[in-house]
């Protein structure tokens, strides 16, 4: 499927944000090792986290997707061999979550997914688990997937590279379930966030652990359990952004954004203040959070815990007078795509001024033309590049845009919502 984006002039309205991807996953992936019966209300329902719940299901839990809300039965860390290898399709945090709980149970499981999966690094989780007596081993040899995974882990010391956060949230969700304490050691920490949104998991699951101050170091209380639960999955602020962005950068727009919680942990939250820091006009009001179209300034912006708002970050930079470097981001070089790389080719194609850097880009402002663009199927490069659709000359055209369905399904139609000039093509 492709994107045809055009010059936008005016957008406004009112949008309700889905559920959180990330919320949703840890729902799913807890709920499964729970006992009982788990509520997950307003889960959010994409490709990645219906390849979460299919993962868990093939490892015994009885998952209900029928309704609004999510039905969880759960195994109580029983968990059953695979049939066949789990197919984790495009998504990397389930991926990364089931090959921690995979470690739990006392037989082979192999994790696979699809082409974008494979080319994901997992080595430092399977060095992690294997010090903790699991087996852990890529098949291809390369450190990627699929891997195939022997349990069961017994706990006790291991170091793992943050270079994905996600690699820390696997070890802290799975090893509270192994029957020796493990000791954790973080290298090379990044998106802390999101490693503080699986601590307020296990928070409220009443987990017993200890960590130090900058998250490099965790012991964790062996042979415990997980009670199932009732949860409301809170708004994605991933999602979130690129209506935040296309709010700051049509210069006639009004949008309020419904549903987001600006309490919560979720990193991308932080998109409101890189974009307050460029000069954008954001209010926090009772009924949500309002963008209005303004003159924007470049700025420095330190991404290391927002990785995923590079891409909507990078076509707002082109808009800002001046220039706007984004730095300390080398990490999203491993995502669905390099997305550093990529974007810096697609906006040039538009006529961006944009340099490359090791660990982020320097973007100057640009005078965008629409041309045909390659999303890569990278849901956040096509929307991304979208955004860019909406303030370039002409008519832009982006190509695999079947990937918005991996996070966000509905993007095109509440961007047209809310007066955006973007249509489905084939």
């Amino acid at each position: 499927m492709d994107i045809i984006v055009k010059n936008t002039k005016k957008l406004q309205g009112e949008v309700t944000i889905p559920g959180s991807k990330s919320h949703t996953i840890r729902g799913v992936v807890i709920g499964t090792l729970a006992e009982g019966t788990t509520k997950l209300i307003n889960p959010l329902i994409s490709e990645d986290t219906l390849a979460s719940v299919q993962g868990c299901r093939d490892l015994g839990a009885k998952i209900d997707t029928s309704g609004r809300n999510w039905i969880i039965e759960g195994t109580g860390g029983k968990l059953r061999k695979p049939e066949e290898p789990l197919n984790l399709a495009n998504s990397g945090t389930s991926l990364n979550l089931l090959i921690g709980v995979s470690s739990l149970g006392n037989f082979d499981v192999i994790l696979d997914g699809d082409e974008s999966l494979r080319t994901r690094p997992v080595q430092p989780l399977l060095d992690a688990l294997n010090q903790l007596g699991a087996s852990g081993i890529s098949l291809m040899g390369n450190g990627k997937p699929p891997v195939k995974i022997k349990g069961e882990i017994k706990g006790g010391k291991t170091e793992v590279n943050g270079i994905s956060s996600q690699f820390v949230s696997s070890l802290l969700i799975s090893t509270p379930l192994a029957k020796g304490d493990t000791e954790i050691r973080v290298i090379n920490i990044h998106e802390v966030p999101y490693i503080e949104m699986t601590l307020r998991w296990l928070d409220d699951r009443g987990i017993v652990y200890e960590r130090n101050c900058d998250y490099t170091y965790f012991k964790v209380k062996g042979n415990q359990r997980y009670n199932a639960f009732e949860k409301v999955i809170p708004a994605d602020w991933s999602s979130a952004t690129f209506f935040l962005v296309a709010g700051a950068i049509i210069k006639d727009s009004d949008i309020l954004l419904k549903g987001l919680d600006v309490n919560d942990v979720q990193g991308d939250k932080m998109v409101m203040e890189y974009l307050k820091k460029m000069g954008a006009d954001i209010r926090i009001e009772k009924d949500g959070i309002r963008i209005k179209g303004s003159r924007l300034k470049g700025a420095e912006l330190n991404l290391n815990n927002t990785p995923d708002a590079l891409p909507a970050m990078a076509v707002c930079g082109c808009f800002a007078e001046g220039t706007t470097k984004i730095y300390n981001v080398a990490h999203a070089r491993i995502k669905e795509t390099d997305r550093i790389k990529v974007m810096t080719e697609e906006l040039s194609r538009m006529g961006a001024r944009i340099e490359e850097k090791t660990d982020g880009l320097i973007i100057h402002n640009s005078n965008l033309k629409g041309n045909k663009l390659n999303g890569h199927y990278d849901h956040r490069v096509v929307m991304a590049l979208s955004l860019a659709g909406l303030i370039a000359t002409g008519t832009t055209k982006i190509t695999t845009a079947e990937a918005v369905s991996v996070t966000f399904p509905n993007f095109i139609e509440l961007m047209r919502k809310i007066g955006a000039n973007i249509n489905k093509e084939g």
